[in-house]
């Protein structure tokens, strides 16, 4: 299998989940502004998500199209990482699974905006522009829960205990990625899991909440094992295709 193919899906699947996550709350945010606002992080995710599906179907030229790569592959052929799958639960753990995918998102389009490959460069810098409104909206929620009520810092401080285990698992490497890293085409993601460090833990300051201790981090993200969250998941995204096939708007 071609490396940047599977690359390029590391990035689309990613967002492509992490939007479909988000959209869920379409309608039922805590308010109207926000509920606008994480409405349009969700399209932002998924519009990535659609320039990533463009590309890797290009490099792959075996006739099937975004549409195809996004709603018609098996469960294990997906190599997002765990982060993005897991259930949104309440305000607090969305809004964290926000921040954390967007210092991420930040220091990898960052990166890769340097790439070799001029049409992932691109991509990078265009995904950048919208990452880093992500990274200062989650950041101030972030901070208003840790600093607000008692109540919202303890369900922000529940969400870091349910999840953070699976926060490293953003930086896992897909099949090839060593390749590309040696070509200039992909950053090295073990660099970048140590300024991942350094930025959360200033942050993390900055909130007035205590930086996670327990070094554990659950394993397999992007080897097309997935948590139990995302075969239901994945048969809600895939039934309109699954069910008329080749259906359009």
């Amino acid at each position: 299998m071609n490396p940047l193919y599977n690359y390029l899906l590391k990035f689309a699947d990613d967002s492509f989940i992490m939007g479909q996550r988000l959209s869920a709350w379409c309608g039922e945010g805590p308010y109207l502004e926000e509920d606008i606002a994480l409405t349009n992080i969700a399209l932002d995710e998924l519009g990535q998500a659609n320039n990533f599906y463009v590309y890797a179907s290009r490099v792959a030229d075996n006739g099937k199209s975004e549409d195809d790569l996004a709603f018609l592959r098996y469960e294990h052929e997906y190599v997002n990482a765990h982060w993005v799958e897991l259930p949104n639960e309440d305000y607090a753990q969305t809004i964290l699974k926000v921040y954390i995918f967007s210092v991420y998102q930040k220091l990898m389009y960052e990166a890769l905006s340097n790439s070799a490959d001029e049409e992932l460069s691109a991509l990078a810098q265009k995904s950048l522009k919208e990452v880093r409104y992500h990274y200062t909206h989650a950041s101030s929620w972030m901070k208003i829960f840790g600093q607000g009520t008692e109540e919202s810092k303890t369900r922000l401080e529940r969400a870091i205990e349910n999840i953070w285990e699976y926060s490293k698992g953003l930086f896992a490497k897909v099949e090839g990625e060593d390749d590309l890293i040696a070509l200039n085409i992909a950053p090295n993601v073990d660099a970048l899991y140590e300024d991942f460090l350094s930025i959360t833990q200033k942050d993390f300051q900055d909130f007035g909440l205590e930086y996670p201790a327990n070094p554990f981090m659950q394993p397999k993200s992007r080897t097309g094992y997935h948590t139990e969250y995302f075969g239901f998941m994945l048969c809600e995204l895939q039934y309109m295709q699954r069910a008329y096939p080749g259906c359009t708007w």
